[in-house]
């Protein structure tokens, strides 16, 4: 079955990004996805690129107005995909400002996105708002605590909508990967099983179904994507 329906995809260049986009592509969606000036040649072929800093309200407010632009494909789906990991020491050691970074680069963007997509959703009569969290937001580690409380901070956010537009039909749920298979994580980890790893692959299917109205009475879920971790 194929959907005549627009998804807005944040993070779309990355590992993940591209196999979430190239999923719901293959589905018969639309994808809208938010990138930074110049990056647009690395998303699959099909995507709609718009430029935008997602740390900036006025751009990705932009950003959810095209996604919601075309009358033929409305906005049903707004997946947050776009974050970032840094570790800087135990808590006495890190320094304030890296810990406020992580909520900059996790929080901020899927805040944006999300409000500035909300008000299309309710319009288009309800729809599906998914969340990337992490393992670490409900297991810490130690090392990494603006990592962990950004990622915390995603969950409950993913939670509240859930509870604001219940009524008005937006669903919104969370997944919570481990070590995601990537290039990058095998880099930094080259010792590592990585057959105990996520793909992305396996993320991408999985957040797909959440967007589906396959899951329609799913909302304010946590879904482990753990692999074998």
């Amino acid at each position: 079955m194929t959907d005549t329906r627009t998804a807005l995809i944040t993070g779309g260049t990355g590992a993940l990004g591209a196999a979430t986009v190239s999923a719901f592509l293959q589905a018969g969606w639309q994808v809208v996805a938010p990138v930074r000036p110049g990056t647009a040649g690395r998303l699959p072929a099909g995507v709609i690129a718009v430029d935008a800093d997602l740390t900036n309200a006025e751009q990705v407010t932009a950003a959810a107005a095209r996604a919601a632009g075309d009358q033929r494909a409305p906005l049903k789906a707004v997946v947050n995909l776009a974050g970032g990991y840094g570790g800087s020491g135990l808590i006495a050691d890190t320094p304030v400002e890296d810990f406020e970074a992580m909520f900059a680069a996790n929080l901020r963007p899927a805040y944006l996105t999300t409000s500035a997509a909300l008000p299309y959703l309710v319009a288009a009569g309800g729809g599906s708002v998914i969340f990337v969290s992490s393992r670490a937001a409900v297991s810490p580690f130690p090392g990494a605590a603006g990592y962990v409380a950004s990622k915390a901070a995603v969950l409950a956010l993913a939670e509240t909508v859930a509870v604001e537009y219940r009524k008005q039909r937006v669903r919104s749920n969370t997944v919570l990967p481990s070590v995601i298979d990537t290039p990058a994580n095998r880099a930094a980890q080259p010792t590592a099983d990585v057959s105990r790893w996520v793909a992305p692959a396996e993320i991408a299917a999985v957040i797909l179904f959440l967007a589906s109205d396959a899951s329609a009475p799913t909302s304010g879920a946590r879904i482990p994507v753990y692999g074998q971790a």
